[in-house]
């Protein structure tokens, strides 16, 4: 059956050449601007909106690597402060090699730069792991609390097994703090190449999400910390499980407003909702999801047939947002309307959900 289709026209944004595409774009929005960062090769880079994304100025580059982690949710993260915008991604000197390099760097650290002036220029910040090459996985997120501060939490390979790790910046990514282990699986990992997901809540609270791996399941589980230092207990999302001997590399999307968690991701083919302690609920099938709340209510986003679906508050069934494409993001923006981006036949798009 045909899904309707969403009508409000989408900005494109294409690479000026052709075999070196724009992907994995990320938003963020606050302080009266939208950022939307994306990769690029061995690049990353950056366009703003001033108009609450009704359009974005041209691609300003903001850093260069040997290599850069990209594809598969990995890529850079941006985040907007009062005084500054802040772009995180995990890059190395070189491409590693081997059968299960899949181009990630070789020694790959999770970096940041800065930009004081709106995104027209930027300059390198600090390295956020405190032991070189334990981001190498190319999987982190990054977000922006309340008092100014970013936290950034990262797929660490330090040890044995993969960990999930953290750290904070309170001068805007000009330094790094001593490096948190925010979960640490009693199975001796977790989900080795699925993408964390942070968010911060209205009281300061940080909040991850992570697929995590227990008694043969891949499941996705949430965590939260008041200092960013000590994290509470870890619960699982949703009383349905996974059984997998695999890396399905595919998180998923996490909001908390005012204590309750309600976070969207994948089990086997299905988008699930869920918040913890309750039943998932189903809202299309598919993978990538990402989740939003604006004005009207959550708005959930994912790939299912090479094409975009988002369903939306009040909508009868999901909408087909875009009809090629992959790697949905979505934000809430200051006019409380949700904007959309993903990676499309060279370059990304974005589309305001009103």
């Amino acid at each position: 059956m045909m899904l309707p289709v969403v009508a409000l026209m989408a900005i494109s944004i294409k690479s000026e050449v052709e075999t070196v595409p724009y992907r994995q774009p990320q938003l963020a929005a606050a302080h009266g601007l939208v950022a939307m960062t994306f990769g690029s090769g061995k690049s990353l880079y950056t366009a703003v909106s001033k108009d609450h994304g009704r359009s974005f100025g041209a691609p300003v580059k903001v850093g260069e690597v040997g290599a850069l982690a990209l594809g598969r949710h990995r890529g850079p993260r941006v985040a907007i402060l009062k005084d500054a915008m802040v772009v995180s991604a995990i890059g190395g000197l070189k491409v590693a090699t081997g059968p299960h390099a899949h181009g990630l760097p070789d020694s790959g650290d999770l970096l940041s730069w800065r930009s004081t002036d709106q995104g027209k220029t930027w300059v390198r910040g600090g390295v956020v792991n405190d032991v070189p090459g334990a981001a190498r996985e190319g999987l982190h997120a990054m977000t922006a609390a309340p008092d100014g501060s970013l936290f950034a939490a990262w797929l660490d390979l330090r040890a044995k097994g993969t960990k999930l790790y953290g750290s904070r910046s309170t001068d805007g990514g000009r330094t790094w703090s001593k490096n948190v282990e925010i979960y640490s699986s009693p199975a001796g990992t977790i989900c080795q190449c699925c993408h964390p997901t942070l968010t911060v809540d209205g009281a300061g609270r940080i909040w991850a999400m992570w697929r995590n791996v227990m008694d043969g399941s891949r499941d996705l589980y949430v965590i939260h910390s008041s200092d960013g230092v000590k994290f509470e207990s870890a619960a699982k999302l949703g009383s349905g499980t996974w059984k997998l001997n695999a890396c399905p590399m595919d998180g998923g999307g996490l909001l908390v407003e005012n204590g309750k968690v309600t976070s969207a991701w994948r089990r086997e083919s299905t988008i699930f909702l869920a918040e913890p302690g309750q039943p998932e609920r189903q809202v299309g099938t598919g993978k990538d999801a990402a989740i939003a709340r604006g004005g009207k209510g959550v708005y959930v986003a994912w790939t299912q047939e090479g094409g975009i679906r988002v369903a939306s508050p009040g909508a009868a069934a999901p909408l087909t947002l875009a009809a090629q494409g992959g790697f949905a993001n979505l934000a809430r923006l200051e006019d409380g309307t949700v904007l959309a981006a993903w990676e499309t036949q060279g370059g990304v798009e974005a589309k305001r959900l009103e």
